[in-house]
């Protein structure tokens, strides 16, 4: 049927084409990639163009005031913080004593920092003092590995301070 020449011929050009793909595909990736450190570009995340323009002097720079997270929280809206609750309700609950993961989070406003009963909390958390207040909370939310280092708490934080200030608006209105 087949000679060995022609299953050679057969094999070399299978491995040609999937050869001929491979340094395509790195091509195009060096040439078209928007990663930091393409093209020799450290420090660049993406390609493009700087435009430098003129200051004519009259366009003023304005800057955004950093409105304070009381004022926030007294604006916040528990209906938005509701849905913010989905990115929590994989690891807390909101009933009383029904832990998960992570501590039930039943009126946590307030409540001392590991403050649940039966709750195994980390040393970083079991060692703070005081309470949840509406500010800790906040900080907490913002990045809990930097609130306590050596936290279990996977979660990375949430970026947006309104987010945190409706959750937190939310959380007040569970327990208490």
């Amino acid at each position: 049927m087949f000679d060995t020449m022609t299953m050679t011929k057969a094999g070399a050009a299978v491995l040609g084409t999937l050869l001929f793909f491979l340094l395509g595909s790195w091509a195009a990736d060096s040439l078209y990639s928007t990663e930091a450190g393409g093209h020799g570009d450290e420090g660049h995340a993406t390609s493009g163009y700087v435009i430098a323009t003129a200051d004519d002097g009259e366009a003023e720079v304005e800057e955004e005031e950093a409105v304070p997270f009381a004022d926030l929280l007294a604006a916040a809206d528990p209906a938005k913080g509701e849905k913010v609750w989905g990115k929590c309700r994989a690891c807390h609950k909101l009933e009383d004593g029904a832990n998960g993961t992570g501590p039930h989070l039943f009126g946590v406003v307030d409540r001392p920092i590991g403050g649940v009963d039966g709750f195994n909390y980390s040393d970083a958390l079991a060692g703070l003092d005081g309470n949840w207040g509406p500010e800790e909370l906040n900080a907490w939310l913002a990045d809990p590995k930097g609130y306590a280092p050596g936290n279990k708490m996977t979660y990375a934080g949430l970026k947006k301070e309104e987010d945190r200030a409706n959750l937190i608006a939310y959380l007040q209105t569970i327990g208490g």
